[in-house]
């Protein structure tokens, strides 16, 4: 696929993946949905990249949804019966976001400016958040009269608590990337001319490690984290475990420890 509105590179073993509208503000669209999907498949089959950040071109990250040409097309369609669109704000039924990062290589998301409904919610099921301590983040779904999408109702409460997720979302308030990190929303705050590098050191600590074991682990933080079923945790984990113990990068690791080298997985 030719990218009009991200860009992809790569910085040794990691992926960098740009949202690029910067005169929006990095608005999300149905076209950006599509190309950061695609970006996200291209580096999970590339054997050379350990992990994909994701930061935004510009002054901000994703001021959430371009609304011109998504809410109001929607609106006007409504009112022209069997007609849908141009451009639909529903994402690909066959690709479920949420579903993909869960599964796909480490992702850490560099929050360099503003992070705004979706532009805040996509970024959620990833595994680390480092924001600009001075990045306006919020969840102001309610503010236009929706309601949190892209599971973000689950994981605002389980990066948050109960309480911290309730305000966030009745609210709609903007939160700085410096309180985001006090009250848990993302996992640090950084100086704004920091926010990228560091989240390349930490998608290279992770890049580092074998890939199918990344994948397990995140599966197993994925069904495990809310779980109450505990004899269901050890299963998932044990079962896991015995997989692991056969692949080549485990063999590869214990190699590596007896020779007194670092392990080459990639």
């Amino acid at each position: 696929m030719a990218y009009d509105e991200i860009l992809y590179e790569r910085r040794g073993d990691v992926a960098l993946v740009t949202l690029n509208r910067p005169d929006k503000l990095n608005a999300w669209t149905g076209r950006m949905h599509a190309e950061l999907t695609d970006a996200v498949q291209t580096a999970n089959g590339d054997n050379a990249v350990g992990a994909i950040v994701f930061t935004g071109a510009g002054r901000g990250f994703c001021a959430g949804a371009d609304i011109g040409s998504q809410f109001q097309a929607r609106i006007d369609s409504t009112k022209q019966a069997g007609e849908k669109p141009a451009s639909d704000r529903r994402p690909d039924p066959a690709v479920n976001w949420v579903q993909l990062v869960r599964a796909s290589k480490p992702m850490v998301a560099a929050l360099n400016g503003a992070a705004i409904g979706v532009g805040l919610t996509l970024t959620l099921p990833m595994d680390q958040l480092i924001a600009a301590n001075d990045a306006k983040l919020s969840a102001r779904f309610v503010k236009m009269g929706l309601v949190p999408e892209l599971a973000s109702s689950h994981f605002l409460v389980q990066r948050c608590g109960w309480g911290v997720a309730s305000d966030l979302s009745l609210s709609g308030r903007m939160v700085t990337g410096a309180e985001a990190a006090a009250i848990g929303l993302v996992d640090a705050a950084v100086p704004a001319g920091e926010v990228l590098e560091r989240a390349l050191t930490v998608a290279g600590e992770y890049a580092a490690n074998p890939d199918p074991q990344l994948r397990m682990i995140k599966d197993l933080l994925t069904r495990n984290g809310a779980g109450v079923d505990l004899d269901a945790v050890q299963k998932a984990e044990f079962d896991a475990l015995n997989r692991a113990y056969e692949t080549p990068e485990h063999h590869e690791a214990v190699a590596a420890f007896l020779e007194k080298r670092a392990p080459r997985f990639r």
